[in-house]
């Protein structure tokens, strides 16, 4: 890993305005709070479709029948790929709307609704002409997909999985997500027979990353947030890669690979340097991790966090089970300031939304 081109992102992301003390990075955190679809579609090899009204099975309410006009926008995070093929995270405006989780999946259509939204350098994943429905239940999405779905690449498969998965996993309603073509279940991706299962999970990964790895049976996946794009447009990307089952904290795990870096094939960085390390086994206490390290991980001589190192390391901590609050400490010492002065007096929370344009 470069420490130039390190040093080169530490010092374009030291304008952001970023709000980092008190509660979260960019508001409060946790999954998005939706309603299930209100309306279920069943596609036949005809393609006809029959609407029906669908219960609300998380409230156990039916609202099929509001009539009550939604108006305004919803920022939701949709999962589509950059220009080098990895699948990130955009949130982006959307009209509210009581299906959010059919409405994101609509948005992540080739030549669609998405079309006029899209940011420099991405495009949507699902094949063009995707028809699709949503049904949630026991926090488990069922998608059903038109035949279009089919006309993908394979070199496709895995991403249209992982975009998918994640974007409906954003929603605290889901947490697995079940695939459907014409109402068949799906095992398998239907082109190049990428296993799916019973369903998919944030579990399975995502932009897997198994570089230098010979021994599959002995690690382990972890899931990390690298930065990427250029000056003026950075973002986080989640990547999963495996780590060695002879580190047993999977806590250490995902900040050894923080501070390792990406593969230097992706185009991604870290804003960790080499030489930032851990001085004490992370400590967990009713849902906080609080990790002490080194003075390397300040980003300037006047000591100072990066507020995009500390997203970071939030994004990848709270992808664990159970961790939703991250504190830092230096060599012992709570007293960390951020890049606008302030002190960092409670634990960081996950984002609301990742990559809202504002990095």
């Amino acid at each position: 890993m470069s420490i130039n081109k390190k040093t080169t992102i530490v010092s374009a992301v030291l304008v952001s305005s970023v709000l980092l003390s008190g509660c979260g990075l960019f508001g409060s955190g946790g999954k998005e709070k939706i309603d299930p679809p209100q309306s279920s579609v069943t596609y036949t090899d005809e393609e006809s479709a029959v609407t029906g009204e669908t219960t609300n099975t998380e409230t156990g309410t039916d609202k099929a029948g509001n009539e009550e006009a939604v108006t305004g926008t919803i920022q939701t995070e949709l999962y589509l790929i950059n220009k080098d093929g990895l699948v990130v995270p955009q949130t982006l405006e959307l009209p509210k709307t009581e299906s959010v989780a059919t409405q994101a999946l609509e948005y992540l259509v080739k030549d669609g609704k998405v079309t006029e939204l899209l940011p420099n350098d991405f495009m949507a994943v699902l094949p063009a002409d995707t028809k699709l429905s949503v049904d949630i239940k026991d926090k488990v999405a069922t998608v059903n997909f038109s035949k279009e779905f089919k006309d993908y690449q394979v070199e496709d498969e895995q991403k249209i999985l992982q975009a998918v998965t994640w974007t409906l996993t954003q929603f605290d309603t889901v947490d697995k997500v079940k695939f459907q073509l014409n109402g068949n279940a799906l095992n398998e991706m239907p082109v190049g027979g990428t296993p799916i299962g019973e369903s998919y999970s944030r579990g399975n990964g995502i932009n897997l990353d198994t570089t230098d790895i010979l021994d599959v049976n002995n690690t382990r996946p972890v899931t990390v947030y690298y930065i990427g794009g250029s000056e003026g447009s950075y973002y986080y990307v989640p990547v999963t890669k495996r780590v060695s089952n002879n580190e047993k904290n999977d806590y250490k795990a995902v900040v050894n690979e923080l501070i390792e870096g990406p593969s230097y094939v992706s185009n991604l960085d870290s804003l960790f340097l080499p030489e930032v390390k851990l001085l004490d086994d992370p400590k967990i206490e009713n849902g906080k991790i609080t990790l002490n390290f080194n003075e390397a991980v300040y980003s300037s001589e006047e000591k100072i966090i990066s507020e995009h190192l500390l997203t970071a390391l939030v994004l990848s901590l709270t992808e664990q089970k159970d961790i939703e609050g991250v504190a830092i400490t230096v060599d012992g010492k709570a007293e960390l300031v951020n890049e606008k002065g302030e002190k960092l007096t409670e634990p960081v929370t996950r984002p609301e939304k990742v990559n809202t344009g504002s990095f």
